[in-house]
């Protein structure tokens, strides 16, 4: 029997070195790994290179790491949560790798299936191929690095040439996710909106480390229902059902609206 099952997260994130790269799930703060980030911030451990969709806000998700000055890169294709996330970028504190969101998730997905590279329509026309949006500014406020051009090619798709730019695939030493349950082989089951980028994250991790709220012995999990087969996974901590969970904003109608 293969347990991967680990006593606490922050023996879980212990061996993530200084400059390590990190996919993390979530979208939003549905499907935060938020024990995991927290020892991670516990840990002390700095100069991250992160993918996730978003930084989380100023005071949760991956915004906690974000302020502390943990975060050397942000790979995301949303930001717009953050003030400490715009305040750093500006200030040339922080490296950003704008990416559509469709575009980051396949090429999580091609990273966690051996898949160098592929090609999409999305981007073409615009600076994501042709190049020279800021990554990181100067302190002058001057562009210190910017997104290269990228490769475009002509296919014929329904009998019609169209364009379409080149993407690299995206493997990260790490990566951490939240899951609802897991078995001890590893498997895992999301619930409902918490099946976002969580498993593309998963996949593309060297060494993927997943927080579950509820642990169970092999077999216990319907095999159809299972979204992420534990191949994937290689540590899983049980934080339990009661682990907050954020919103980052409440809309609600008046009684009887």
């Amino acid at each position: 029997m293969i347990d991967k099952n680990w006593a606490t997260a922050a023996e879980a994130v212990a061996d993530i070195p200084d400059g390590a790269s990190i996919a993390v799930g979530g979208f939003g703060l549905s499907g935060n790994p938020i024990a995991l980030i927290e020892a991670l911030l516990a840990q002390g451990t700095k100069e991250l290179s992160v993918v996730s969709n978003n930084c989380g806000v100023d005071d949760w998700g991956l915004g906690v790491l974000l302020a502390a000055r943990r975060i050397r890169k942000m790979t995301s294709s949303y930001v717009g949560e953050n003030r400490e996330f715009e305040r750093q970028f500006l200030s040339g504190e922080l490296e950003l790798e704008l990416t559509p969101q469709g575009t980051l998730a396949e090429k999580l997905r091609a990273g966690g299936s051996g898949i160098a590279a592929f090609y999409t329509q999305t981007g073409v026309g615009t600076q994501v191929a042709e190049g020279g949006l800021p990554r990181l500014y100067a302190s002058d406020g001057s562009i210190a690095v910017a997104s290269p051009v990228k490769d475009v090619r002509t296919f014929e798709i329904d009998g019609a040439p169209r364009e379409f730019v080149l993407e690299e695939a995206i493997r990260t030493d790490f990566s951490l996710v939240h899951a609802a349950a897991g078995d001890r082989h590893g498997n895992l089951v999301f619930n409902k909106a918490a099946r976002n980028f969580n498993p593309l994250a998963a996949m593309a991790g060297r060494v993927c480390i997943a927080q579950v709220e509820r642990l169970v012995e092999p077999g216990e999990l319907d095999p159809d229902r299972i979204h992420l087969p534990g191949v994937y996974v290689h540590r899983v901590v049980e934080v339990g059902t009661d682990i907050p969970k954020r919103i980052e904003r409440r809309t609600v109608a008046a009684e009887g609206a």
